[in-house]
């Protein structure tokens, strides 16, 4: 089977491994099945995951991790009309899948920061096709107009995700959505969005290993972006307990919205799986 697999709340929970789950993860590859990682971040570059799951002893490689700033980069890069010249507000590492794509790629912020004093940065941007919007703990309110001027001018608008917040170590903080309503608010301009609960996330992670995605199954522990985003590519599901959502609100959940199976734990989910498995 292929299986894509949301990270926090499903494999790890801040610094630590969801018990149980990388072990699961690494004997399903030792049977053949094939585990794509999948995260709406696009803050952090894939190394950064690489790394990461690798010290927790999760199965994984490089071209086995996609997040929605490497999604939309590999969009933007293949898409029609392809593009070439990128307007990033957002952080280095959506900049840098940006770049290996071919992509030029420049941060409003930068922009700005260049631009004298009571100078217009726009021109600095040299026309963008497109204007990348994602998490970008250093904007400005100059970088913000930036972004919506150059969108006004004719760039396309993309978000990497919709996700209005993400938790940190001290309660929710503004995710990406946040940023992507604001420029929204500002241009009247609707952007495509490339991270789930769209199924353009999991169309490309079924993609990045030769996989058909109506065969996969997401594993993720939200109800409104994981389980959405299966939905929406025609694909089964297990949701996980082990991050945002209660029992409560999985018993809660519309019957024409149910996951195709529950998990409270990594022996759930392995039980799951099996039943998946031989269901095929």
């Amino acid at each position: 089977m292929l299986l894509l697999v949301d990270l926090d709340g499903v494999v790890y929970r801040g610094r630590a491994a969801v018990p149980g789950v990388p072990a699961l993860l690494a004997a399903r590859v030792a049977r053949g099945d094939e585990v794509v990682y999948v995260t709406n971040n696009a803050y952090r570059h894939r190394d950064e995951y690489l790394a990461r799951l690798g010290e927790l002893g999760a199965p994984v490689s490089r071209d086995r991790i996609v997040t929605s700033a490497s999604a939309t980069a590999h969009h933007l890069a293949h898409g029609d009309p392809p593009a070439r010249r990128v307007l990033v507000l957002g952080g280095e590492g959506l900049c840098r899948e940006l770049r290996e794509v071919g992509l030029e790629a420049r941060r409003a912020e930068e922009l700005v920061a260049a631009a004298a004093p009571g100078e217009d940065p726009l021109p600095l941007a040299g026309e963008p096709d497109v204007v990348v919007v994602g998490l970008d703990p250093a904007l400005t309110y100059r970088s913000l107009a930036l972004a919506a001027d150059a969108i006004r001018a004719g760039a396309r608008f993309v978000a990497t995700n919709r996700d209005g917040s993400y938790p940190a170590e001290h309660g929710l903080r503004p995710g990406a959505g946040a940023i992507v309503a604001a420029v929204e608010a500002t241009t009247g301009v609707v952007p495509l969005a490339i991270g789930k609960p769209s199924p353009l996330l999991l169309r490309e992670a079924a993609r990045a290993v030769g996989g058909d995605v109506a065969r996969a199954v997401m594993i993720g522990d939200g109800i409104r972006t994981d389980m959405a985003a299966a939905r929406a590519a025609g694909c089964r599901s297990v949701l996980m307990l082990t991050g945002v959502t209660s029992r409560a609100e999985a018993d809660a959940i519309p019957a024409g919205e149910r996951p195709t199976a529950v998990a409270a734990d990594s022996a759930e989910l392995g039980a799951a799986l099996d039943r998946l498995a031989a269901a095929r």
